[in-house]
């Protein structure tokens, strides 16, 4: 699928990048593990549809690292 010139796959990466990138803009530590965990599930099935599993391994990895510090009670 092409919009506007971007494939599916070129818009799912550049909405990971996105997601990623916005994340550090927050203070707050939890918006910007909720933001950084969108981005980089964005980034998983951008991944997927590279079929590339360094993206995939990395961006798992993060991910499951920021649900750790979500769920872990303070």
């Amino acid at each position: 699928m092409d919009i506007l010139g971007i494939t599916l796959t070129e818009l799912v990466g550049y909405l990971g990048s996105l997601g990623v990138l916005v994340s550090f803009l927050f203070k707050d530590m939890r918006k910007l593990r909720i933001i950084n965990t969108i981005g980089c599930i964005l980034f998983v099935v951008y991944g997927s549809l590279l079929n590339s599993p360094p993206i995939i391994i990395t961006n798992v990895a993060i991910t499951i690292i920021n649900i750790y510090f979500l769920m872990k009670k303070e």
